[in-house]
C-alpha cells in the first residue's frame, strides 16, 4: 500500500522531487509501504513552515494553560487508538505487540501528561541585587526545534521529543527513522487532532545522509536533539557546529554492566540479568549487555542464564506470549550474526543460541556467551542484539575498574541485597542511571541521558525542559524604592 496524500497533508510532509522508499515488515521482509522520501528541500520547506509557526503563529502566543490543554488532549488521544498505534509500531519494527500496547502506549500518554502538566510551570525569577535595580529572569521558548529519532523505539522517542518542546511553546521539524516513519506519522495526525495549529509539528520521513544533514546544518533551526548511535552523534554534532553553532542534546550508544554481587538471589538476578539483555530483542541503548558476575555464584548463574536463553519465546510478534521478535531489518540483523562469529572466534563458550531461526524475517536465536574478557568485540562494542555476555569478577574494587573501563557511560544494573553495596556501587560506577535491583525503570520524571560518549544532556524529567529554553535577564533600574 502507499500513504495517500491526505495523510502526508495533514503532517505537513512535503514532497518536492515525488520519490517514495519502501518501508520493511520484519516478520518476512516484505514491503509494507511506500512513504514519502524527504530531501534537503523538504526540510527547508519543514523548517519555514516551523519558523512562520513559531514567528507569526499563535502557538507561543497561546497561554501555555491552552498549550497544554492541546497535550492533554493528544495523551487522551493516544489512549484511544493504542490498538492501532501498537500494530503500526509492531509492524514496523517487529517488537511484541503486548510490548508495545500494554507497556509502551502507556508510558507514552503518561510522559505527554507529565509535560503537559509542566506546560503552565514554567517561570522564572525575581534576583536581588547590589544596587538600586529590579532583576528578572525570563524563561522563553528557544525557537524552531530540530529532532532527529531513531528505530528502536519509535513512538517512544516521538514523546520524548515532541512532548517537552511543545510544552515549553516551540515549534518542531522531526525527522524520523528509514527504517520505522510509520507510528509517528499516525501519532503526529493525532496532534493536529487534538488542536495544534499548522506548521507547530512536521514530520519528514528520510534518511540520515539526505534529510537529516540538512536538518542539523539548517540555518534557522536553534536546537538540535538526536537520539541514535555515537558514530552518527559525533557526526550531527560536528554539522550543527559548522552551521550556527545550535546547541545540541544527544542520546547515544551503551554497553551497560549489570553486575550480580555474591549476596544475590541467583534465580532473580537471572532473570532480571536476561530482561537487562533481552528486552525489545536487545535493540536497547541502555541493554545490559556486560554481565558481571561474582565467582561464588558465577557457575550456578551461567547455567540458569543459559536455561531462561533456552526458554524464551521467539516468534511472530502478533502472538500473545511472544517475548522476542524479529530484529529490525537484513543490515541489524547481519551486524549481529557478525559479532557471534567474532566471539567464538575470540575464544568465548557459546553456551546457547547463535544461530538464525527460520529461513523468513530476521529472527536469531537467543544467545549466551561465557569465559567473556574485556579485550573481546562482544565485551567493547555496542552489539544492539539479543547477545549476552556474562564475566567473572572477584571483588567489588575490581568490578567498578572493569565496568567504567568503557567509552560508554549510559547506565548500569547493580543486583546485591546489601546497602553498602549498592551505595558504594552507585556512586562509582560512571553512568547516568544506576538500576539497582531493578531494570529499564522508565518513569517520566526521571531523567534519563549518558556520561562520556554515551551522550550530553538529559531526556524527560524536569531536566529536560531546559533544553528548549533560553533564559533572558532583564534589568529595570528603580527610582527611590523602598527597600532594595
Amino acid at each position: 500500500m502507499t500513504l495517500g496524500s491526505q495523510d502526508l497533508q495533514v503532517l505537513h510532509l512535503n514532497r518536492s522531487h515525488g520519490k517514495t522508499f519502501p518501508t520493511y515488515d520484519p516478520r518476512t521482509g516484505d514491503v509494507i509501504a511506500h512513504v514519502a522520501e524527504g530531501d534537503a528541500e523538504d526540510i527547508n520547506r519543514a523548517v519555514s513552515a516551523a519558523r512562520k509557526a513559531f514567528d507569526e503563529g499563535p502557538w507561543p502566543k497561546m497561554t501555555a494553560y491552552e498549550r497544554s490543554r492541546i497535550l492533554f488532549r493528544f495523551a487522551d488521544l493516544i489512549d484511544q487508538h493504542t490498538e492501532e498505534l501498537a500494530t503500526l509500531e509492531t509492524w514496523d519494527n517487529g517488537k511484541p505487540y503486548e510490548q508495545a500496547a500494554k507497556i509502551e502506549l502507556p508510558m507514552i500518554s503518561r510522559l505527554i501528561r507529565y509535560y503537559a502538566g509542566w506546560a503552565d510551570k514554567i517561570h522564572g525569577l525575581t534576583v536581588p541585587a547590589d544596587s538600586p535595580h529590579l532583576v528578572q529572569t525570563i524563561h522563553e521558548p528557544i525557537g524552531v526545534a530540530g529532532q532527529i529519532i531513531p528505530w528502536n523505539f519509535p513512538l517512544l522517542m516521538f514523546g520524548w521529543k515532541v512532548g517537552p518542546a511543545l510544552a515549553c511553546g516551540n515549534t518542531v521539524v522531526i525527522k524520523t527513522a528509514e527504517q520505522t516513519p510509520l507510528s509517528a506519522l499516525y501519532a503526529a495526525k493525532l496532534l493536529h487532532e487534538a488542536g495544534l495549529p499548522p506548521g507547530v509539528l512536521n514530520v519528514v520521513s528520510g534518511f540520515g545522509p539526505t534529510a537529516g544533514a540538512a536538518l542539523a546544518t539548517h540555518m534557522q533551526v536553534d536546537k538540535l536533539a538526536f537520539t541514535g548511535s555515537t558514530e552518527t552523534g559525533k557526526i550531527v554534532l560536528e554539522l550543527a557546529a559548522k552551521s550556527n553553532l545550535k546547541p545540541v542534546t544527544l542520546e547515544l550508544g551503551g554497553k551497560s554492566p549489570f553486575i550480580v554481587c555474591k549476596d544475590a538471589d541467583v534465580d532473580k538476578a537471572v532473570e532480571l540479568a536476561h530482561f537487562a539483555l533481552f528486552f525489545n530483542q536487545g535493540q536497547c541503548c541502555c541493554a545490559g549487555s556486560r554481565t558481571y558476575v561474582h565467582e561464588s555464584v558465577y557457575d550456578e548463574f551461567l547455567e540458569k542464564a543459559k536455561a531462561r536463553a533456552l526458554k524464551r519465546s521467539v516468534g511472530d510478534p502478533f502472538v500473545a506470549g511472544i517475548e522476542q521478535g524479529p530484529q529490525i531489518d537484513s543490515e541489524q540483523f547481519e551486524k549481529i550474526m557478525r559479532y557471534i562469529r567474532s566471539g567464538v572466534e575470540s575464544g568465548a563458550t557459546l553456551e546457547t543460541g547463535g544461530e538464525r531461526i527460520g529461513d523468513k524475517g530476521f529472527y536469531i536465536q537467543p544467545t549466551v556467551f561465557s569465559n567473556v574478557k574485556e579485550d573481546m568485540l562482544i565485551a567493547k562494542d555496542e552489539i544492539f542484539g539479543p547477545v549476552q555476555s556474562i564475566l567473572k569478577f572477584k571483588d567489588i574494587n575490581e568490578v567498578i575498574r572493569r565496568a567504567n573501563t568503557t567509552s560508554y557511560g549510559l547506565a548500569a544494573g547493580v543486583f546485591t541485597q546489601d546497602i553498602d553495596t549498592a551505595n558504594t556501587l552507585t556512586r562509582a560506577l560512571k553512568v547516568g542511571t544506576v538500576w539497582i535491583n531493578c531494570y529499564d525503570v522508565f518513569d517520566a520524571a526521571i531523567p534519563f541521558g549518558g556520561y562520556k560518549m554515551s551522550g550530553q544532556g538529559r531526556e524527560k524529567g524536569i531536566h529536560c525542559l531546559s533544553n528548549y529554553l533560553q533564559v533572558k535577564a532583564v534589568v529595570t533600574p528603580l527610582k527611590d524604592p523602598a527597600w532594595i
